[in-house]
Formats: C-alpha cells, structure tokens, sequence
C-alpha cells in the first residue's frame, strides 16, 4: 500500500509527543530548505497545536537549520591569511622569504623534509610535519618528453600522483608526480598506492637526489624597475593581495647510480607566507 503524504513525512526531533494533525514548516522556509538543504534533511517539521508549542516553534525551527547546516558551515571553514600591510618594507620581507624557501628547496634533496622544516620554523602548526592530501580524480598520462627524461620505453609502466602538502591546516604545496613504480620496492609502492604518505617520505630509503630543471617565482613582490624608484601602488592602510600560487619548481628524482625514476611539478601556494608579517624593528 503506498505511503500516505503523512506517513512519509519526517519529524525535527523535539522533546514532547508529536500530535495527530501534523503542521508542516511555513511554505517560505520550506522553499529555502529545499533549495538549500541536502536532500536527506527533512524538510518538514510537525508540532502539536498548543499555545506553548506555537511559541517554540520558530525557536525549534532555528535549531533545526543551524543543525542542518554545520557541517556545511565546517566544511567551509579556511584557514585565515594573516593581513600583511602593503608597503615596500612588508614586500621586501616576502621577496626575502621567498628566496630563502627558494634556495631550501634547490639545495636539499627532499622538498617534503624541506616544508617540514619551514613549517616549524615558522610554527605553522604543532606538530610541525607535512601532510600528504591526495587527489584521486586527477590523472596525467606521461607524455613522451616525459618518458624520454625517465629512460623509459612506450610500454613500461607510469603512475601518476597529485597531492597537496599540508601543515596543519595550511596546503604549502600542490605537486603533480609521475613515477616508475619498477624502480621502487614493493613496500613503497605499497605506501604510495594505498596511504596519503608524502611521495618524498615514502622513498626517502632510496637516497635519492634531486636535480632542478626550473624555479621560477610566480608572484614578483616588487614592481620592475623597483631598483630605479619604481614603487608598488600601495597605501598606508592598504594589505597585501598575495596571489595563490607564488612559485613553481620542476624537478627529476634519480637514483645514487644516477637513474631517474621520478618527474615532480611542486607549486607553491601563498600558505607559506601564513604568519604575519616579520617585524624589522
């Protein structure tokens, strides 16, 4: 027998008896809630006709909506930037920093044990260590160029990975890796196909070495000409616009004996810049 409308109708959770005459939710907020609720959410509430309940209901129906929307509203939830004031010291600071992370990542071997150290060096987060967050919907097949620079033939297998590299809650990097898995062990393999480890920690056994074929700053603090007094169109109670991306290193991982086994495209987002601005004085 099919349900009647009553029957399939789904009730707010209240602390007293629901009545036989059901009352659904105001036709205003009904529309909202169909247009803003997840389907699953019931979107009507019934409430016995008494004068007392007639009181509560708008305070019951409030409940109901921020119950039904905090998880959404967690979801959203982004880490703060810290305001930095636009001025030529404040873009001499992240021209500064900017470098220094630059050079971390073109003198060491690891990128993932690089971040780790800038996150704690500048208490991004405690404990102070990256994170991989994997994107299982991206997939980049390799290109020939790309099997070319991994000595390897049109048949031999290429896995791709994308990951965000996290500290705490802020993404420091966006890498897009194209590996041999033949060139690994199983038991990395293993990590990489089954956890969220970063690729970097997962290999680290290898003492693998990086060679760099391209750094190159994707956000430039200072205006050209700066050196010959062109100045940045800041004011004093301007901030900073720092944009999402503000660097890109291209790199191949090899082997001690000098065999590549990994192409890496890390980009690096203005999260390494989370903490307020240094101050000089």
């Amino acid at each position: 027998m099919p349900e009647s409308r009553h029957q399939r109708q789904t009730t707010c959770p209240l602390l007293f008896p629901v009545s036989r005459s059901p009352r659904p939710l105001p036709r205003p907020l009904a529309c909202w809630f169909t247009s803003t609720v997840p389907p699953s959410f019931p979107t009507e509430f019934t409430l016995q006709r008494s004068s007392s309940q007639r009181i509560l209901q708008p305070i019951l129906t409030t409940l109901c909506v921020l119950f039904a929307l905090a998880p959404a509203a967690q979801a959203g939830n982004a880490p703060q930037q810290p305001a930095w004031p636009d001025n030529v010291t404040t873009r001499l600071e992240a021209l500064a920093l900017l470098q220094t992370l630059n050079a971390d990542l073109l003198s060491h071997d690891s990128a993932t044990l690089t971040l780790d150290r800038w996150c704690e060096s500048h208490h991004l987060a405690a404990p102070a260590k990256i994170v991989a967050e994997r994107d299982h919907n991206t997939d980049k097949a390799a290109t020939p160029e790309q099997r070319q620079l991994l000595h390897v033939g049109a048949t031999e297998a290429i896995r791709y990975r994308r990951v965000r590299l996290a500290c705490g809650d802020h993404v420091l990097s966006e890498a897009d890796n194209w590996y041999v898995p033949g060139r690994l062990t199983p038991d990395m393999n293993q990590q990489l196909d089954g956890s969220d480890i970063a690729f970097g920690r997962a290999v680290q056994a290898l003492h693998f070495q990086r060679h760099t074929l391209s750094a190159k700053l994707l956000w430039q603090p200072l205006p050209e000409g700066w050196e010959s007094g062109v100045h940045p169109a800041g004011g004093s109670d301007a901030t900073l616009q720092i944009p999402r991306q503000v660097l890109q290193h291209q790199a191949v991982l090899t082997l001690p004996d000098g065999t590549p086994f990994s192409e890496v495209v890390e980009t690096y987002t203005n999260e390494i810049l989370a903490f307020p601005a240094p101050s000089l004085q």
